[in-house]
């Protein structure tokens, strides 16, 4: 089954969605740290009342993970669920 193609198209699928939205948090992440560290004068910047840059950084990086858990649900909604759901299938009839 792993030579299968429904099996390489169903990793496919998923590495398309995987390495491009890990890649794009790491780096989301990695320039709130640098901020944090570097850019004091910016992350100190007072928004409304006192709440500040590096607050709403914060709390922003806590969205971006449920963003991210929202569109990989999506996704496999569309497009893995069905195609694994298919190979189960196929796998379960092939024991029987």
């Amino acid at each position: 089954m792993h030579e299968s193609a429904d099996f390489r198209e169903l990793k496919r699928r998923l590495r398309r969605f995987v390495f491009p939205m890990t890649g794009a948090f790491l780096a989301w992440y990695l320039l709130y740290v640098l901020l944090a560290d570097y850019a004091h004068g910016f992350m100190a910047t007072k928004l409304v009342g006192n709440i500040n840059v590096g607050l709403v950084l914060g709390l922003l990086q806590f969205v971006s993970t449920f963003l991210i858990t929202f569109l990989y649900v999506r996704h496999a909604d569309r497009h893995l669920d069905p195609l694994a759901e298919k190979i189960r299938h196929e796998l379960e009839n092939d024991l029987r």
